[in-house]
């Protein structure tokens, strides 16, 4: 990524200066890592459903349960090399025309005083005490064998049960499920797992003004979230059933909202109180029960959640986009996560390069990239860990900072200045990387 630019000051905002003085508070709404709480304890509470799954089906998933071995592993001794099982000290015997291969059941003991060839992965013969790599041993011509470096007892052998004993606990619950916990439970001697089940999401995308195709004219706008925000959602761990439009329409929006199968309702837009904005009487006439009713954080406070019923919730999401994405981050990750079984991630933090301004009561999340420096010639040198330069283009309307981003870094209210640490909202394509510390 080329060297991000200064972060932008969003003048619509009023933003001050981290050492200037906050002027007196003009709304009341919830503390933005409050809302980030109450999401998070709303998903853990559950419920969660479970199933079973064929491995090859299982990818993906979160164990609903722990992972314990179904068996020692490994089962048998086994030799770790190609070479030579020997019993008792050397030299020895060769036993000709006989090899003990992977795959074979058991073969005859071997006496004191013999070697036998063997494969990796083959069950150690009974008596023998060691393996010889090929490497290391020589075979005379009378038909001795003979180690040209010291054999310890037990080496190049896996004893049964070194990894595991039938039994043990070999991952916790809320594991995501990887190709390397595949091949773990394989071992273990799994056919199927049991994951907790994705939480079902609709996606109700509101407003007169969008346009699914072509460019933007007459008042007209691209829907710039119906295409953003399912994908968004199932990296989050959800299953997206639906994405429907619906007008600025309040008895089509009653309907979705009521009629809706989904364990979460995502709406985008509507959450204010413009004439237009229905999601606020929508839900006091389908008798939802209001969670989070703003959140200070900007952009994005006019975000919402709301229960439905006893395991139904909706987030109202704000219809700017970069407001919306503020939203997801706040109240639908911490929800979906909960939902979908999954532990919450470590907290990142980095270094800002430079200074951020804020606002005079409310935390800001501000688009962040990993900071690079420059060589004597002009070259790119390697990024600096834990350092990261906030972003233009971050209005509540723009998505261009965003799409360049690593992060969002949590911006307490008065700004941060250049060194100060803070908190980063990893985004879930790059959440595998070590971007922060």
């Amino acid at each position: 990524m080329n060297d991000p630019e200064v972060d932008g000051v969003d003048e619509a905002l009023a933003l001050l200066g981290p050492r200037q003085a906050r002027k007196p508070e003009r709304h009341r709404a919830t503390p933005w890592a409050e809302a980030r709480s109450v999401a998070a304890r709303l998903g853990a509470a559950g419920p969660h459903r479970t199933r079973q799954v064929a491995l090859d089906r299982a990818l993906g998933g979160v164990l609903a349960q722990p992972l314990t071995a179904l068996t020692d592993l490994p089962s048998f001794d086994t030799s770790a090399m190609d070479g030579w099982a020997v019993a008792g000290p050397g030299p020895w015997r060769v036993r000709e025309g006989d090899s003990v291969l992977a795959g074979h059941g058991r073969t005859p003991p071997l006496p004191d005083g013999e070697a036998v060839r063997i494969a990796t992965g083959a069950r150690v013969p009974p008596g023998a005490t060691a393996v010889i790599r090929s490497e290391h041993s020589r075979a005379d011509a009378v038909g001795h064998l003979h180690a040209q470096r010291a054999v310890t007892h037990g080496q190049d052998i896996r004893p049964r049960g070194q990894e595991c004993r039938s039994g043990d606990q070999l991952l916790p619950a809320s594991t995501p499920v990887t190709p390397a916990v595949l091949g773990l439970a394989a071992a273990a001697g799994y056919d199927e797992l049991p994951v907790v089940e994705r939480p079902r999401v609709a996606v109700l995308v509101l407003g007169d003004e969008l346009l699914t195709a072509g460019l933007p004219h007459e008042g007209l706008i691209r829907d710039a979230l119906g295409p953003m925000l399912a994908p968004w959602l199932r990296a989050l761990g959800a299953d997206v059933t639906v994405t429907r439009r619906i007008g600025d329409d309040a008895e089509a929006l009653y309907a979705a909202v009521s009629g809706s199968g989904a364990d979460v309702v995502i709406t985008t837009g509507g959450t204010a109180a413009g004439p237009v904005d229905h999601v606020h009487p929508v839900l006091r006439e389908a008798g939802a029960e209001l969670l989070v009713d703003g959140v200070k954080v900007r952009p994005g406070h006019p975000m919402l959640l709301a229960r439905l019923a006893p395991s139904q919730y909706l987030v109202g999401l704000p219809g700017n986009p970069l407001a919306a994405v503020s939203g997801l981050l706040t109240l639908a990750e911490p929800l979906l996560r909960g939902l979908a079984g999954r532990r919450a991630p470590e907290a990142n933090r980095a270094a800002l390069r430079d200074e951020v301004q804020g606002h005079p009561h409310d935390t800001r999340l501000v688009p962040v990239g990993r900071a690079t420096g420059r060589g004597a010639q002009g070259r790119a040198t390697a990024p600096e860990p834990a350092l990261v330069v906030p972003l233009h283009y971050n209005g509540p309307a723009m998505l261009r900072g965003i799409a360049a981003a690593d992060g969002l870094a949590v911006v307490p209210p008065g700004g941060a200045g250049a060194g100060d640490v803070l908190e980063i909202l990893a985004l879930p394509w790059a959440a595998t990387e070590r971007c922060f510390t």
